[in-house]
């Protein structure tokens, strides 16, 4: 009996060599990938990912809000104890928002209207608001409709920016 000898096909061969080439060609099974490279690949991608996220939201500059043209009014009207009632479907209290830009932010405002129009929030209804939009000032009197920049300035004391 041969020392280099297949097992599969009980053939003798001269050399080491030649069984490795004789079981290569012949009797190759395809080895099944194995579950831990695939896992290993996955942390490998989300690892890689979080190094982009992170490298991004560190070398990115920060986004700086410059201030709008109306910041000091609005926060005046705010701070006057001035509230604007609306709703977003309602195109007076647009155009409203609107004339005061990037600034509206500063305004207390209270959102009236429920999802898909569907009626009135228990605030907007405790507070007896029956139009869009309606500025309810500090002392109690209230405006309904678009009110213009000028009339509001009057009304808080506040000065409007030329």
């Amino acid at each position: 009996m041969s020392e280099f000898r297949c097992n599969e096909c009980d053939r003798d061969f001269s050399g080491q060599q030649a069984l490795e080439d004789h079981n290569r060609s012949k009797h190759y099974i395809t080895p099944k990938k194995s579950l831990g490279k695939k896992v290993k690949n996955r942390y490998i991608w989300i690892l890689l990912i979080i190094v982009i996220v992170v490298g991004y939201l560190y070398f990115v500059p920060s986004v700086e809000i410059e201030p709008g043209k109306y910041d000091d009014f609005a926060q005046c009207v705010a701070d006057s104890g001035a509230k604007m009632y609306g709703a977003y479907w309602c195109s007076h209290c647009n155009q409203q928002k609107e004339s005061l830009g990037d600034s509206f932010y500063k305004i207390d405002y209270v959102e009236c209207s429920l999802p898909n129009n569907g009626g009135q929030t228990e605030e907007c209804k405790d507070a007896g608001i029956e139009s869009y939009p309606t500025w309810e000032f500090g002392d109690g009197i209230r405006m309904s409709g678009f009110v213009p920049l000028e009339k509001l300035a009057e009304r808080t004391g506040c000065e409007l920016p030329e």
